[in-house]
């Protein structure tokens, strides 16, 4: 029997970490470590299913961070282990936010505007493009270097899928998006982005539906993306449906 869609989503997101960063476990959590990144979104726990930590576990996975010169933080699906967020906030940590945990529903698909081309970037030009859309969109601090354009081609080679969309008259890059390397059939649609005097032409609508067609044929059973509530409506137009939620909260 396959396990529910949100317990397969987590496991999941427990293994990409394991498998893509340094990792130690501390009591009934997971805790990551970017090698090449002091970003917090890259450096974090995830609590195990129906994990009951102790104020000592909560301390411990606090003293790993703090180590580190990391904020402790964790990304996880509440509803999946409820125990943790009232251990959490009784030792200081605070709601950074909630984001709405999505998969496909009824297909509705989107296409691009007649001026827009979606192709799967290869040349490195193409790559660093991708990621200077996604740079801009987040505002994320952090440089476009050789290596983090060699950790991208790393990660496409490995199964992991892209797309960039630019102008068909000049080729400007105008938005971008990823999914994830597969995992025991799942993958995450993510780092979908569009510059801003690009944005509601349904450029992200349509990113979102080559991703999963491309994701789909990767062999991917249970894709699924995350999305902040104005971003959930975005991603509805196209067939996708909310099942749960993910919670980031950190300590300062």
């Amino acid at each position: 029997m396959e396990p529910p869609t949100d317990t397969a989503i987590a496991a999941y997101l427990r293994r990409s970490i394991i498998e893509g960063r340094d990792h130690e476990r501390i009591g009934p959590f997971t805790a990551s470590f970017s090698r090449g990144s002091r970003n917090p979104f890259l450096n974090y726990a995830i609590p195990d299913d129906g994990a009951q930590p102790t104020p000592d576990d909560v301390a411990s996975l606090v003293d790993a961070y703090e180590a580190r010169e990391l904020r402790p933080r964790l990304e996880y699906l509440p509803a999946i282990a409820p125990d943790v967020e009232r251990a959490l906030l009784a030792a200081g940590f605070t709601v950074e936010g909630r984001l709405v945990l999505m998969v496909p529903g009824l297909p509705a698909g989107g296409l691009p505007p007649v001026d827009i081309e979606l192709l799967i970037p290869s040349a490195d030009d193409e790559l660093r493009s991708l990621r200077t859309v996604q740079q801009e969109a987040y505002d994320d601090p952090e440089p476009i270097t050789d290596a983090s354009i060699a950790r991208l081609r790393a990660n496409l080679r490995d199964g992991a899928g892209a797309i960039l969309a630019r102008t068909i008259d000049g080729g400007q890059p105008v938005g971008a998006g990823e999914f994830t390397c597969p995992i025991d059939g799942v993958s995450e649609i993510t780092s979908i982005a569009v510059r801003e005097a690009w944005r509601r032409r349904g450029i992200a609508a349509a990113l979102t539906t080559r991703l999963l067609e491309d994701a789909r044929v990767a062999g991917v059973m249970t894709p699924f993306l995350m999305a902040n509530e104005v971003e959930s409506r975005v991603y509805a137009r196209v067939g996708f449906e909310p099942i749960s939620e993910v919670l980031h909260i950190s300590r300062q």
